[in-house]
């Protein structure tokens, strides 16, 4: 075969294949444009949703369940889409200033001191042993750390009868043993290992959302993180409680505002804290929180649900009073997986950038209200524009606290 026939062959076969080709072009597009899932809010879980998502080319059969449609091509299933229907759930909406207490899981390790071992020489037994900053002291000769005082105590015990102290800790996600030999501080005739530790930390925020069916809250919208090391706190156990908003310190371009608050870990206790994540802390109330303005609580409103444009806040600026100010949501960023940056919203109250100066710390967690609907929670304020702000979509934190929010999710758990 010379050349010239070998063009006309390949350019035989290219014409052929196109006219095979192109017929199909269309039902391709309209294949890849059918979604593989479809989330249905309870205002439109009795809608034909058959109509939303039909294409030309495609017929559809339920195959007797609610839960999927099945997509077919001439008779043949090629393709099925998941119907997630959304329960009618309501919830309180927060906004109240609240304290919080954690209780670390081990004792976290947040510096190295010196022993005076001699006069000729001082030394970190910590160090020696290889403890660094950021690791958590899990257990002490085989016995649970969970308050400094039982560090002590071991050491104390360990350094008398002149013997090492075996450490169980954990680093990032790594776990691992270590013995230490308690060296005796002179100057201050005790035993000791070279290591500052906390157990505990407490801060305060704002409450996002409480759920009356399970009791369960979500609050800060973002985690809480050991002011030494940066790290997130892992905790034992924790408390939430009511506080007042005491003053408020006005942000600045490059200097973050402030709330400052008081509150009682013995007067004010409102419930538990479980969990303490990437999307705030949540646990369940011990009695519900009450919000006037909104008595029997607001729906949810899904991540592909909210608009560009208005919406409110719910937050304390003065004491325990709630306000509701003007804010605009300036870009929403919607996602399959959890993410803790959804929203950027940016504050257009004046009397709240009079007193604020912008988003300040101590408002992470204040409910972001849209169209009558709970859409999420503020979380991160930018630094060189303390007007504007993250925010995290309410659903990533629901999912977080435990809250099924899918009429699906229920059938398959029973």
């Amino acid at each position: 075969m010379d050349n010239k026939q070998r063009m006309k062959y390949i350019l035989g076969s290219m014409l052929l294949l196109m006219m095979l080709v192109i017929p199909l072009l269309s039902p391709l597009q309209e294949y890849i444009s059918i979604p593989t899932e479809l989330r249905l809010s309870s205002q439109t879980v009795n809608a034909d949703a058959d109509q939303d998502i039909s294409v030309p080319a495609f017929s559809m059969d339920k195959q007797n369940t609610s839960n999927a449609i099945f997509h077919e091509y001439a008779g043949i299933p090629v393709k099925k889409t998941d119907m997630k229907r959304l329960k009618d759930i309501r919830l309180v909406p927060g906004g109240q200033s609240v304290g919080v207490e954690l209780q670390t899981k081990g004792v976290l390790v947040v510096g190295h001191h010196l022993v005076s071992e001699n006069k000729e020489r001082q030394t970190s037994p910590g160090e020696t042993g290889d403890i660094q900053v950021g690791d958590i002291l899990l257990k002490g000769n085989g016995q649970e750390l969970n308050h400094m005082e039982d560090l002590s105590a071991i050491v104390k015990d360990a350094g008398e009868q002149n013997k090492e102290i075996q450490f169980d800790v954990k680093r990032g996600e790594e776990r691992f043993q270590t013995s230490i030999k308690p060296q005796i501080n002179e100057a201050e005739e005790q035993y000791q290992i070279g290591l500052y530790v906390r157990d505990s930390a407490a801060g305060i925020g704002t409450m996002t959302f409480y759920d009356p069916n399970t009791k369960k809250y979500g609050a800060l919208g973002h985690v809480i993180a050991d002011m030494d090391t940066k790290k997130p706190i892992e905790i034992h156990e924790g408390t939430i409680v009511n506080s007042r908003v005491t003053s408020i310190q006005k942000g600045n371009q490059g200097v973050p505002g402030e709330k400052k608050a008081e509150f009682s870990l013995t007067d004010d206790r409102m419930g538990t804290i479980t969990k303490n994540s990437s999307f705030g802390v949540f646990g369940e109330l011990e009695h519900p929180i009450k919000n006037d303005k909104y008595k029997d609580g607001l729906p949810i409103a899904l991540d592909d649900e909210i608009k560009e444009g208005p919406a409110k806040i719910l937050t304390v600026l003065n004491g325990d009073e709630l306000q509701s100010f003007d804010v605009e949501i300036i870009r929403n960023m919607p996602k399959d997986s959890p993410v803790t940056k959804g929203m950027i919203v940016k504050i257009t109250d004046p009397e709240l950038l009079d007193k604020t100066g912008g988003i300040v710390q101590g408002m992470s967690g204040s409910p972001i209200i849209q169209d009558d609907k709970i859409i999420g929670a503020v979380t991160h304020v930018f630094v060189n524009d303390p007007t504007s702000g993250y925010g995290v979509h309410i659903e990533w934190m629901m999912e977080e606290a435990g809250i099924n929010i899918y009429e699906q999710e229920d059938k398959k758990a029973s």
